[in-house]
């Protein structure tokens, strides 16, 4: 059902440096910034030959990245995510499952532009998973 890799999230304190890091230090291209209100974040692309990293700082003391950032400082590895075809079916068969999908359980519209899904993180071995439609 899981498709590929589609990126690797990573909630930083200061997401202007952690892009500078990315673009200068690694080599990477970098995207510009992209406020996300509605995800109470604001998240930078780290383009790669086979994936992406997403960057994430907080937009806002709600945000679920204010939060992690809160018990992590420095930051770290915030989920990761995997395409699916059909997000509804992938959703379907994985509630069927017993996995818990977090929210109302209706896809919402990601930093990509597409829907997407998080599964509970005690139903994947520790780690946040989020679907997103290819």
């Amino acid at each position: 059902m899981i498709g590929k890799l589609n990126h690797v999230a990573i909630a930083v304190p200061d997401l202007e440096r952690a892009a500078t890091t990315y673009r200068e230090i690694l080599g990477a291209q970098v995207s510009e910034p992209h406020p996300l209100p509605e995800q109470g974040v604001t998240v930078v692309f780290v383009e790669l030959s086979n994936t992406r990293v997403e960057l994430l700082e907080p937009l806002g003391e709600a945000s679920p990245i204010a939060r992690y950032l809160e018990r992590n400082p420095e930051g770290g590895i915030h989920h990761v995510c995997y395409e699916v075809e059909d997000i509804i079916a992938a959703r379907d068969r994985l509630a069927a499952a017993g996995m818990r999908i977090l929210g109302n359980g209706e896809p919402k519209i990601g930093a990509h532009g597409k829907p997407v899904l998080f599964l509970h993180p005690k139903d994947l071995f520790g780690t946040l998973v989020e679907l997103e439609e290819a």
